[in-house]
């Protein structure tokens, strides 16, 4: 594949992608800007690539799938957890809007410098960001629409059912599957397992 539009109607073949403003976000947001240069010639293969520190930008159609099931909206509020090269949290903030808003966390701390400046490029403004990660998972004490999760976790993080909103989605990697999360009431979650996936385990 040649090209982020060639990249995106594989996903679309693949059924992977399906979603308008999804599709939209990937075609704006193009994988080259997130890439180390001694990988540009991969760009648009759909595997995950190397960005240092031992850390990948996750495989195209795994992004794709993760957030159709986090099923993002305009004006929505979202916490991207392990935002890597910062990939996610711009497609992210595509999505939402100016009304929305998205905070990526990372732990690495290289990674944070270079996730905002790939980030930067797009002047999406203050209701964008990605800051360095605290010992605690996520943001304590705040809630959130959706919670996007992009590397795996050994266990559950339970911790992050009180940071969603009540009708919230949290997508999660957990060993080999990917989990979907619907808050459907305080000690109330719905649950759906997609397995055969693989990721960088989570800092934590």
């Amino acid at each position: 594949m040649k090209n982020m539009q060639e990249l995106v109607d594989y996903m679309i073949l693949r059924g992977v992608l399906y979603t308008p403003r999804i599709i939209n976000a990937f075609l704006d947001i193009d994988r080259k800007f997130f890439i180390p240069k001694q990988f540009l010639e991969h760009i648009y293969i759909d595997a995950p690539l190397p960005i240092g520190k031992n850390q990948t930008i996750s495989q195209p159609s795994t992004v794709a799938f993760m957030l159709e099931q986090l099923a993002p909206k305009e004006g929505e509020d979202i916490l991207d957890i392990g935002s890597g090269s910062g990939w996610t949290t711009s497609l992210l903030c595509h999505i939402v809007g100016e009304k929305g808003s998205v905070t990526g966390l990372e732990r690495v701390d290289e990674l944070v410098e270079q996730g905002k400046k790939n980030l930067a490029q797009f002047n999406f403004g203050s209701h964008c960001s990605i800051q360095q990660a605290g010992k605690e998972l996520g943001m304590p004490n705040q809630q959130f629409d959706r919670i996007l999760v992009s590397a795996s976790a050994d266990d559950i993080p339970a911790t992050l059912f009180d940071q969603l909103k009540i009708g919230g989605v949290l997508v999660v990697p957990v060993q080999n599957s990917i989990f979907r999360f619907e808050k459907i009431s305080d000690g109330d979650m719905k649950k759906e397992e997609f397995k055969g996936f693989a990721f960088v385990p989570l800092i934590t």
